[in-house]
């Protein structure tokens, strides 16, 4: 079995990629970080992927690089993949890493975003089209530390 983080080096991907590599070390499980990079300066530079007057001129391969660099730091066992688009919506980008996850058929999917809410409209959140997919678990990160869970009371006679 294999977990997916998507990976765009944002907080909340950083804190997936934490959370699929601490469960994958847990459970033994291999952990895939897909970065999906759209061919396009203006996008890189609006996410933060690159700078205008950076010393090395704006690549795909550049920005793939600075991804993975990222990756190798918070997860240095994970399997570092990227995939590069035309396309920078994020309709195109989910689309991408769907079609990733029905070719790698992994047992979860780990997404990092605050757009919970709004999963349910995949043309204005990756997240929505990713988890639209029912052929795999979507595990939804919110926190970079997994909140605490507060000691639960079982009734008398439950889980006998």
């Amino acid at each position: 079995m294999t977990f997916l983080a998507p990976f765009d080096g944002s907080y909340l991907a950083e804190a997936a990629l934490v959370r699929a590599s601490e469960y994958g070390e847990a459970l033994d499980e291999d952990v895939i970080a897909l970065s999906v990079v759209p061919d396009d300066e203006a996008y890189a530079t609006s996410v933060g992927w690159y700078e205008t007057g950076e010393d090395e001129p704006f690549s795909v391969s550049y920005v793939t690089g600075r991804l993975r660099d990222g990756v190798d730091d918070i997860a240095p066992d994970a399997t570092f993949r990227d995939e590069r688009i035309d396309d920078g919506s994020a309709a195109a980008i989910a689309a991408r890493i769907t079609d990733v996850a029905d070719e790698i058929r992994p047992s979860v999917v780990f997404l990092g975003t605050d757009n919970v809410g709004e999963i349910a409209q995949p043309v204005t959140s990756v997240a929505g089209g990713v988890a639209a997919n029912a052929t795999y678990d979507v595990h939804i990160v919110r926190y970079y530390a997994p909140p605490s869970i507060s000691e639960i009371q079982l009734e008398k006679g439950a889980y006998q």
